[in-house]
């Protein structure tokens, strides 16, 4: 019986001069939890939650809004695009001249450029997730 030779060793990775990898950064809602009047427009009141504003180097915004009884984020422009989701409630949507109905697992992708709002309608506050990619000013 012949012995089967053992298979080669894989060739150590190269070396890199790419940036180390970043730690995570985990952050506890309750700590950026603030009731705030509404953004663009100040229609209403909402509790906002900026959850990645103390992320250091951070290239995206992360953000959780309730949008108390009867409040709006009123229309804007966006210079970037822009995502809300609804985690709860019911809200509309505009982009434009196109308004559409919202609901908890509903997400509305809205585009650079476009004029955009978010009004809370029905029973319920209207929880949403807000992303987007961070603007840098120049």
């Amino acid at each position: 019986m012949q012995a089967v030779p053992a298979p080669a060793a894989a060739p150590a990775p190269a070396p890199t001069t790419a940036s180390p990898v970043r730690p995570m950064v985990v952050i506890d809602e309750a700590s950026v939890m603030r009731d705030e009047p509404t953004p663009h427009g100040s229609m209403g009141m909402s509790t906002a939650y900026r959850i990645s504003d103390s992320v250091p180097g951070r290239t995206m915004e992360f953000r959780k809004r309730v949008l108390h009884l009867g409040a709006a984020i009123g229309p804007h422009p966006l210079a970037h695009d822009e995502v809300y989701y609804v985690l709860s409630g019911e809200g509309s949507v505009s982009s434009g001249n196109e308004r559409q109905p919202l609901k908890a697992g509903m997400a509305a992708y809205l585009y650079t450029g476009a004029t955009v709002g978010i009004r809370q309608v029905g029973k319920m506050p209207l929880t949403l997730i807000v992303a987007y990619p961070v603007v840098v000013a120049r």
